[in-house]
Order: C-alpha cells, then sequence, then structure tokens
C-alpha cells in the first residue's frame, strides 16, 4: 500500500514569525514528525518563486530562504527520515504544470481569488504574479500528488482552488491524473493574532518573530496593545491580546491558570507581557542555538535543501510525463 501524501510550503519573505509558526509550521512538523504513522510522505517547500511577486532583491530572497530553512529545523522537523524539505525553484517542473493549468482557468474565475481582491480593494497595481498566485500553488500541491494540505484557516481557499483545479484538468483530458486534496486546519488555532490584536503578518509590522535577540524579541512583547484597565481590575480574557497570543504556547491546564488570572483581576499588563516573555524564551530554549548554528554554516543548509529539491523533481517528472503526454506535447 502507498504512503499517503502530505504537501505544504512557506513563502520566505522575511524572517518566520509566531504567526507562520501556529498557523502552519507546527501542524507541517507534528505530521511530518509522527512516528507513530508512517503513512505519510511529507513534502515540505520553501515556495521561492512565490516570494517573487514582493521580493526584487536576489541576494535578499537567497538570505530569507536560508532563514525559512533554517527555523523550520530548529522548530523540530526530522528531515533524516520523516520530512523532504526543498525549494520550490528546484523542482522547474511546477512552473511547466502552471502554465498548463493557466489554459484551463479563467479570468472570472481567478479574480474571485482573496489576495488578488485584497490588492485591488487597496488600490494596488496587480502583478500578474500575484493574480496567478493560486494557480502555482494548486501546481505545487497537485504535481505531488497531495492528499493532505495543512493550511491555516485564512488559506482554505487555496486548496479549494487545488480541488477546481484538479477537477478541470480531470475532466477536460478524461482522465484521473490528479487527485482533490483536503485541508489541514487546526481549529485550535484560528488566526494567530499580532501585537496589535490583527493577524499576526510582517506586512503589517505586527510580528513577533521566532528567533530574534533577546532584546528585539522583549520589545515586541512589551509593546503589545492593551487596554487601560488597572492592574486590579478584571479582565476578558477572550478579548485580551496579551492572552490570545500567550494560550498558543500553553497545555490545556496552563491555560486555565491563565484565563484564571485575567478574570479574577489582581494581574497587570506589565505582569503579564512579562510571564508572556519567559513562556517565548522557554520555548527557544535549544531551538535558537540550533538556528544560530545553521545561519552561522549555510552549507549545512544548502545540503539538505539539494537532497531534498532532488527528491521532490524525481516524483514530480514522473507526474509530468503522464501530463505531457495527456495534453499532446509528447
Amino acid at each position: 500500500m502507498s504512503k499517503k501524501i502530505l504537501v505544504s510550503g512557506i513563502k520566505p519573505t522575511g524572517k518566520l514569525h509566531f504567526g507562520n509558526y501556529f498557523g502552519a509550521m507546527r501542524q507541517n512538523i507534528m505530521a511530518a514528525n509522527n512516528t507513530e504513522n508512517d503513512d505519510y510522505e511529507n513534502y515540505i517547500f520553501l515556495a521561492d518563486y512565490h516570494a517573487l511577486t514582493s521580493v526584487k532583491n536576489g541576494d535578499e530572497l537567497r538570505q530569507q530562504t536560508l532563514e525559512a530553512a533554517a527555523s523550520y529545523i530548529a522548530c523540530g522537523l526530522n528531515i533524516s527520515n520523516k520530512a523532504i524539505l526543498f525549494k520550490q525553484s528546484d523542482v522547474s517542473e511546477v512552473t511547466e504544470l502552471t502554465w498548463i493549468f493557466n489554459n484551463l482557468v479563467t479570468m472570472p474565475y481567478m479574480m474571485r481569488a482573496h489576495a488578488f481582491k485584497d490588492s485591488e480593494a487597496k488600490d494596488k497595481e496587480v502583478n500578474v504574479g500575484v493574480f496567478d498566485y493560486p494557480v502555482l500553488m494548486a501546481a505545487d500541491i497537485l504535481i505531488y500528488g497531495a492528499d493532505i494540505v495543512p493550511v491555516g484557516k485564512d488559506q482554505k481557499q487555496h486548496i479549494e482552488y487545488a480541488r477546481d483545479i484538479a477537477g478541470f484538468y480531470n475532466r477536460t483530458y478524461k482522465v484521473e491524473q490528479f487527485k482533490e486534496p483536503k485541508d489541514l486546519i487546526l481549529e485550535s488555532t484560528g488566526i494567530v493574532p499580532g501585537v496589535d490584536g490583527q493577524k499576526m503578518s510582517k506586512s503589517n509590522n505586527n510580528h513577533i518573530e521566532l528567533f530574534s535577540t533577546e532584546e528585539d524579541l522583549k520589545k515586541r512583547v512589551m509593546s503589545i496593545v492593551t487596554d487601560s484597565k488597572a492592574p486590579e481590575e478584571k479582565k476578558n480574557p477572550d478579548e485580551n491580546n496579551i492572552y490570545n497570543i500567550h494560550k498558543l504556547f500553553l497545555t490545556a491546564d496552563e491555560d486555565k491558570e491563565l484565563r484564571t488570572k485575567f478574570e479574577n483581576g489582581g494581574y497587570g499588563y506589565k505582569e503579564a507581557k512579562e510571564e508572556l516573555f519567559a513562556t517565548i524564551l522557554k520555548w527557544r530554549e535549544g531551538k535558537k542555538e540550533i538556528y544560530d548554528d545553521l545561519m552561522a554554516n549555510p552549507e549545512k543548509i544548502l545540503s539538505i535543501l539539494k537532497e531534498g529539491g532532488e527528491k521532490a523533481k524525481s516524483r514530480a517528472e514522473l507526474t509530468m510525463q503522464k501530463v505531457r503526454s495527456q495534453v499532446g506535447l509528447e
């Protein structure tokens, strides 16, 4: 019986933050490292083709790709035998498949994509890469025969596009070439809030980096936006930015204890921020050292990515041999 395929990617545009980690990275790592379940083959890619929609500096993209890979490894991704970590651009077949898919989708269909609509709503001049983003992502997912794709709650539409495009292709060419993948969303996480309470993202500059210096980390945590309630006042934890970030790191018992502190009163925001800072430092123990070592020795990262790219490319090429024949290119 062949293994099922898990595929997920992350765009290397800036240093990774806890929105990335709790939104997708953690699911990827948990699934890939599940020693009790060897049913999955795990493909984790760094979406550097996608990053070209916004990053216009070659040195910057190379550096950010290294940082993203180092972050995944430092956070515990088991690359020894459980997961294939690679650069999207090392599998050129993905862009070939994107072009084939482009000829199956319509302009009105693509204009429904959230990324395009969001950019248009902000009166941005949208480049073709942003417009075509969902098709490239569908190719990323379908070329490896994905069964499951871990994503954040706000990325569910990307999987819907991949499922649709798989159907468009199969019906057009009267084949059963592409499976329709399922998403994996940790409902308990939802959307990770930033220091201002809005969705954590680099573009909003409200993020907390995974492996920033201790000084920068503390500065970010202490900048979390709060209301004007005094320490002795009771507070609703569900409406509190500090709590909504802190709870992501906690066990059920720890979460219950933290909620009680907010609800009972006598728990000031300065103390709450200092405790969150301490929790993040504890989470980073061991991980920060691995990250720093990898960044100081980039050849280690490049070797891992090269090996992973060769494995991913081998699988992608098997798919494309069939596709080229089906569409009449061979």
